[in-house]
């Protein structure tokens, strides 16, 4: 009988594990005909989403809500474009973030037999907070994230919160940044810098490294830390998925 009550609790545990209603794993991608890849690490639309010729390890940060790989520990594989995948998952249209990024962690550890556990390391890393004098971003009313612009040198978002903003901070200084503003809501962001490895040119417009610019033109600061932080390690993943 106690065998069988602790057989019902896994199952009903199981069964209330947050599921897309569809979801399409594959192996590789699209190539373009230059040989370039175009990346997607976590595209979401109407509960849709959208992950393209991504590794593994970017498959782990979009589900675990994770700024760089950095706070991820595994096997070099995960991070090889050699392994690629595709993922399109679909859920309902008003489907909450965080709840998509649950139901993208039980997709891999069904998909990859994922298993993972966390711990605490001491890692240097960067802090997003106000600077004095406050934000200087317009707020902007609920919509939709609108990408205008995003590379080397210039961010253009519309409806952007600021822990998409210290992800994309993070990609562009290759190192992990947390939000620690306290800003809720979503902003109006224009920021132009001049990259770190940007050729002199003397006809280019003269704008601030990336850490004065941010505090000149959006009223934040970037901040060293070396507080521990919480690690992923992933402790089994396959290299093949299981099939649709």
């Amino acid at each position: 009988m106690t065998r069988w009550i602790c057989s019902l609790f896994l199952a009903a545990a199981v069964w209330a594990q947050p599921a897309f209603d569809v979801a399409s794993v594959k192996e590789g991608g699209p190539v373009r005909p230059d040989g370039l890849l175009n990346i997607t690490l976590g595209k979401v639309s109407h509960g849709t989403v959208t992950l393209t010729n991504t590794t593994l390890s970017e498959c782990i940060q979009y589900a675990y809500g994770l700024t760089n790989e950095v706070q991820i520990a595994g096997p070099d594989w995960i991070r090889s474009r050699q392994y690629r995948f595709q993922i399109v998952a679909k859920a309902p249209p008003d489907t909450p973030p965080g709840q998509l990024r649950l139901m993208m962690q039980a997709l891999l550890e069904e998909r990859f037999r994922l298993a993972v556990h966390r711990e605490p390391r001491r890692i240097p890393h960067l802090d997003l907070t106000v600077a004095k004098g406050g934000p200087r971003m317009p707020v902007t009313a609920d919509g939709p994230m609108e990408g205008r612009y995003y590379g080397p040198g210039r961010l253009s978002y519309g409806h952007m919160t600021m822990d998409w903003l210290v992800l994309m901070l993070s990609r562009q200084l290759k190192q992990p940044v947390f939000n620690r503003t306290g800003l809720n809501g979503a902003f109006d962001v224009e920021l132009d810098w001049t990259p770190d490895n940007a050729e002199p040119d003397p006809n280019a417009t003269p704008y601030p490294d990336l850490f004065s610019a941010i505090q000149k033109q959006l009223g934040l600061k970037l901040e060293e830390s070396k507080s521990e932080l919480e690690v992923l390690v992933v402790d089994h993943a396959e290299k093949t998925p299981l099939p649709n």
